[in-house]
């Protein structure tokens, strides 16, 4: 095969390529699609962006005590005494392990949307939890973040569009004097990255210590064995909702049909077209994210909660990979639920084992998505029902401060830190580790 590095004019010909393809080929489809939508869709965006937005910038005034307290809505009233005893429960919880700084590389919304949401959440949870976090952003300094933070673990993910934002140059200078464990989060080459074994020679070169995965236990057992077998540890750090983010806030008025906060991530497009386009056609809603076509900007995570305060249905969707193996939730699927909105969700195969099967309106089909739409609309007492629950296991069970502390739990079992041990987490069923 011809190297882009050896001949760099290929690259841009693959990118000419890919360019054209999509001008007339599947990306010209989508264009057609989202200009298909209800035209109020599009037409509102702007406006209810930046209402939500100043809700945002005022919130101490809008999320005052009074307001939930006055508040008729079982939502808000329940979510509001969920998050302070979520809150009162975890704070500075993993105080005790000082030794841990953790460092986490943190794209721009712009290079990875998803995980720029993952990992900003992430830090927030290690903090609450007191536990040391800081953020190594795309285009800092790292030499100076290094020197300045200290850290002693750093969180990367292991897929060149990532790593090549770090100077590995001053990793290497950095733990000559001080010791500082790397970490990757492992992903497979059917996820669209190079193949594993190019990675882990990589890896090796790079002194990686141990390997983390945003899956669960048993998908990490099963799915990541090439690098188990190189005598790797894999932790598993799974969504959850961020309280300190996601959370209800009262508001009167439930005005929007439908609410989607999503990207348009091509992986999702025949998921899109079978299951949303109908709904989207035919209700005026809001819609929002990353590189849609239709919309001059989209709203950061502080405006989510406003906007889904006004959403009779929450829209939800799932990637190929978590419908097929019982090995994540999506994020949105837990922040969602902890802003207590009637969700409708397709059916990823760990759904039930994370939530009871009433929390939500699963819809297997296309078909019977569209219906169960039609249904939530018409009976909003239900869709209250069903979304208190889910608001309930989410902060009682999925929050970001319950992944942090179990996370902590599984670093000191790798033996990597001061008061850990020598049991290894690869091997490990321990319920210790579940999570």
């Amino acid at each position: 095969m011809v190297s882009e590095k050896r001949f760099p004019w290929i690259r841009n010909k693959w990118r000419a390529a890919k360019n054209l393809a999509f001008t007339h080929g599947t990306g010209w489809r989508f264009r057609r699609f989202e200009a298909s939508f209800h035209p109020e869709t599009w037409a509102r965006h702007d406006e209810l962006l930046v209402w939500a937005e100043s809700m945002a910038a005022e919130q101490e005034i809008y999320e005052a005590p009074e307001r939930y307290e006055e508040s008729n809505d079982p939502v808000v009233r329940q979510g509001y005494e969920l998050v302070k005893q979520v809150k009162r429960d975890f704070k500075d919880r993993c105080r005790d392990h000082h030794e841990l700084r953790i460092l986490v590389h943190v794209p721009t919304a712009a290079g990875s949307s998803a995980y720029a949401s993952f990992d900003a959440n992430f830090v927030q949870g290690f903090q609450f939890v007191g536990i040391a976090a800081g953020e190594l952003r795309w285009g800092d300094d790292t030499s100076q973040v290094l020197e300045s933070f200290k850290p002693n673990l750093l969180l990367t993910v292991d897929h060149d569009g990532h790593l090549r934002h770090i100077d590995w140059s001053a990793v290497r200078a950095y733990r000559k004097k001080s010791k500082l464990r790397i970490a990757l989060n492992a992903s497979l080459q059917e996820y669209g990255n190079t193949p594993i074994s190019e990675r882990l020679e990589w890896a090796k070169e790079h002194e990686v210590d141990f390997y983390y995965s945003f899956k669960n236990r048993d998908y990490i057992n099963a799915r990541y064995q090439e690098i188990l077998k190189r005598g790797y540890q894999i932790l598993s750090l799974e969504f959850g909702a961020n309280p300190l983010v996601y959370y209800p806030v009262p508001h009167n008025v439930r005005d929007l049909k439908h609410v989607f906060l999503g990207s348009t991530n091509p992986d999702k497009w025949p998921r899109y077209y079978s299951y949303l386009a109908p709904i989207w056609r035919r209700c005026p809603g809001y819609i929002d994210g990353p590189w849609w076509h239709l919309i001059s900007r989209f709203g950061g995570p502080e405006t989510h909660r406003y906007i889904w305060a006004r959403a009779r249905v929450g829209l939800n969707l799932h990637i190929k990979n978590q419908i097929d193996w019982a090995g994540e939730l999506n994020e949105r699927t837990y922040n969602m639920a902890a802003c207590g909105v009637p969700q409708l969700i397709d059916a990823p195969k760990l759904l039930f084992d994370r939530f009871q099967p009433d929390s939500f309106f699963v819809g297997r089909t296309p078909s019977e998505y569209q219906n169960l739409f039609a249904e939530i609309l018409r009976n909003p007492d239900e869709a209250t029902r069903r979304a208190l629950q889910a608001q309930r296991e989410a902060f009682t069970q999925h929050t970001v401060f319950h992944r942090a502390e179990n996370f902590v739990d599984q670093l000191m079992l790798t033996g990597l830190f001061s008061s850990g041990t020598s049991e290894k987490i690869a091997t490990s069923t321990s319920r210790d580790l579940a999570v």
